[in-house]
């Protein structure tokens, strides 16, 4: 049995507030995770071809209001 499916069987043996506890337990912590893969590609330049294509964009007049 893997890891991933030993979680997941001690999650379904979560009672209902514990449940509740580890759904925002683990959302905060995807949160975090999600921000800190941002963070790392915009200091590595990852993410500079997207901020340059969209500044193009939006001087060429491609772009709406939201």
């Amino acid at each position: 049995m893997t890891r991933v499916q030993e979680l997941e069987q001690e999650v379904r043996k979560l009672a209902p507030s514990e449940l509740a506890a580890f759904r925002k337990w683990f959302e905060d912590f995807d949160s975090d995770q999600w921000d800190s893969q941002i963070e790392e590609d915009a200091l590595t330049g990852k993410l500079d071809r997207l901020a340059q294509k969209a500044l193009a964009d939006h001087k060429a007049g491609k772009t709406s209001e939201i």
